[in-house]
């Protein structure tokens, strides 16, 4: 009866050994350098995030401390990001009246400018001749400190391309309409940029990126739910050594907490991925509303496996990059 459980615990330390030794980096490839920053929402003005629903105006809630003022979206914003050490940056797009896509984030112009209704409503010229710096307000409305500093600052895909950031860019494409797809690509095409070679990005609304993927589909294209569905499948299947079908030629996210529960993390978990044609991208987590957060302090930086080399969402690059330099 001695011997049985000697050889019974023996056998399982041998197991776990083995089963350790399977998701080991050891077998991995090695990967140098640092993780790779993806700046979302490139540079922005800083809001208070306490409570806040996704359609909810960010301009409404600045912080009191203004330095220099920085519009999101613009190549001013574009340029600073990349200045901040980003390695790619996140714009987002929008269709103008005339056939232009801009870059702008909110469903309503009145959020932050002067002007009213969505960006399809207006012309690139009437665009620009809106305040980005209108709606900014830190003390619920009573001053508004950069009303004038926005005036013709509305940026099309076309500037950011010309903002010589050289850096890849994340897409953003925040409608339902494919025709949009259609004319980033041209737009991309006419520039003479191939997004592949660039190493771009693109992601939002599941039916434009399905149109973004049928006509290039080497493109990395995504969707945040997509992301979380193959992180979910794969923390299931992947301790069996097995990469589910949501990951093969798709996008992992994984957030900070879920690092221990992913198999193989980071390196063997990368492999896995890439030998599929997939992409990694980790993250801060999700917020109550089920939208996907990056890291906005320091101090996240510290949760990171010190192993990971690959995409990290950042939604303070102005605070992130430069301490993750440091």
């Amino acid at each position: 009866m001695k011997k049985i459980l000697l050889w019974s615990f023996g056998g399982f330390w041998l197991l776990l050994l083995g089963f350790y030794l399977f998701h080991s980096s050891i077998w991995a490839t090695a990967r140098g350098g640092t993780v790779k920053m993806i700046a979302n929402g490139n540079v922005y003005q800083p809001y208070d995030r306490a409570g806040l629903r996704p359609d909810d105006c960010t301009a409404a809630r600045i912080s009191h401390k203004q330095s220099k003022p920085i519009f999101q979206n613009t190549v001013h914003a574009i340029r600073t990001a990349s200045e901040a050490k980003a390695d790619m940056v996140e714009i987002d797009i929008a269709p103008a009246k005339d056939g232009k896509l801009v870059l702008f984030g909110d469903r309503d112009l009145s959020c932050r400018t002067d002007g009213k209704g969505s960006t399809g409503n207006l012309s690139l010229d009437q665009l620009r001749q809106l305040d980005l710096g209108y709606g900014l307000t830190p003390d619920d409305g009573k001053t508004f400190p950069l009303r004038g500093e926005g005036i013709g600052k509305i940026a099309t895909v076309e500037d950011a391309l010309g903002s010589e950031t050289k850096k890849p860019f994340m897409f953003h494409l925040h409608s339902d309409d494919p025709r949009e797809a259609d004319q980033l690509l041209a737009i991309l095409k006419a520039s003479g940029r191939d997004p592949v070679a660039e190493g771009d990005g693109f992601y939002g609304n599941s039916v434009p990126v399905e149109r973004i993927r049928k006509l290039a589909p080497d493109i990395w294209a995504w969707t945040a739910a997509e992301g979380l569905a193959c992180s979910s499948d794969y923390q299931l299947s992947g301790w069996f050594g097995s990469l589910p079908e949501s990951c093969k030629g798709g996008t992992m996210i994984v957030s900070l907490e879920d690092q221990w529960r992913t198999a193989g993390w980071p390196n063997r978990t990368a492999d896995r991925m890439e030998e599929h044609g997939g992409h990694i991208i980790l993250a801060a987590g999700q917020d109550e509303h089920g939208e996907l957060v990056g890291l906005r302090n320091w101090k996240q930086l510290k949760s990171i496996n010190g192993s990971y080399k690959g995409w990290l969402w950042v939604d303070d690059i102005a605070t992130v990059g430069p301490a993750l330099v440091r």
